[in-house]
């Protein structure tokens, strides 16, 4: 076995859903289960008398955990080359765009305060906080996530133009507060920024009920504000369930439009079912809906091809 061959068989065994041998399936398990131990670990940590009486053992397992997430994220700079089809390249550029890459960074950021502590006098409480970043290494291992990672990419300007109304609407609020509340609470509405701490919490529909409207009209005013509040808060959440609704679809049709290339000789081969087999994963498609399709198409019923996009039948 020749270098480049070990290189793209340890790629497809770290890299979740680039194989479907079983080999991958216990290392994405492996590892899911030591990124929720490390997380667990860190939580209880924080308890002071778990921690007095453990702290050999919270020791060990951080300084373990720290060797296995340092030997992963070495095998991915290495191999990165053959990961994503070869997206990043065998050069030095290449390799330089994967370790600056998202993924890259908080496999970094898993690691990086442990030995940055080595060198540097670094507070155990702030090194604490920087642990409990690798539970973002989790979003490597579920297609939920990064379903939801591309629907916020995707709705990216759609979440900035609902945020930019949210600060409008949270400038105006205060400022409105101010000029009918400044004068008898002074100590809560005495300016503009001071009283956006009650604009956040009505606008959020929280209400924490510490700085509240006295007079008639700031009342009435709060009152406004508190319904309006409600479809404010609804605004982006519309946004996210909408698009990803959108990415559901489109990952169906994807792979609805991948089952019948793999069907077009009325044949489904090995490899065409393990190639079908991760893309299934990939796009987080259930094996039952997968089931589905491959049966409708054997029914001989009409399966048209869809574009990814707008989603209407290619003819």
């Amino acid at each position: 076995m020749n270098v480049s061959e070990l290189r793209r068989n340890v790629s497809q065994l770290i890299e979740f859903n680039a194989s479907a041998s079983r080999s991958a399936h216990f290392m994405d398990l492996a590892m899911v289960t030591l990124i929720i131990a490390n997380v667990m670990a860190i939580m209880l940590e924080s308890v002071t008398a778990i921690e007095q009486e453990y702290s050999n053992f919270f020791w060990y397992f951080e300084l373990f955990s720290i060797v296995i997430f340092t030997i992963e994220y070495l095998l991915r700079v290495w191999s990165c080359p053959d990961i994503k089809h070869g997206k990043y390249g065998d050069t030095f550029k290449g390799r330089c765009r994967y370790i600056f890459s998202v993924p890259a960074l908080i496999d970094l950021a898993a690691i990086l305060p442990f030995y940055l502590s080595l060198f540097v006098a670094i507070d155990l409480r702030f090194l604490r906080v920087f642990r409990i970043f690798r539970v973002f290494k989790l979003t490597r291992y579920s297609s939920a996530m990064n379903t939801l990672l591309k629907v916020l990419k995707e709705e990216a300007s759609s979440f900035f133009a609902a945020f930019s109304i949210l600060a409008i609407v949270l400038i105006l609020t205060a400022s409105g507060i101010y000029l009918l509340e400044h004068d008898v609470q002074p100590e809560a509405f005495g300016s503009i920024p001071a009283a956006m701490w009650w604009a956040t919490s009505t606008l959020t529909t929280v209400g924490y009920g510490d700085v509240t409207p006295i007079t008639p009209l700031g009342k009435v005013f709060g009152g406004l504000i508190t319904v309006i509040g409600m479809g404010m808060v609804a605004l982006p959440a519309g946004i996210l369930a909408s698009g990803f609704s959108a990415q559901l679809k489109q990952n169906r049709s994807i792979y609805r439009n991948k089952l019948i290339e793999s069907l077009h000789d009325g044949v489904i081969d090995e490899k065409e079912k393990s190639n079908l087999e991760l893309l299934r994963r990939e796009l987080g498609i259930t094996e039952q809906d997968a089931q589905l399709l491959l049966f409708s198409h054997s029914q001989h019923q009409p399966l048209h091809q869809q574009c990814p996009h707008c989603y209407k039948d290619i003819t």
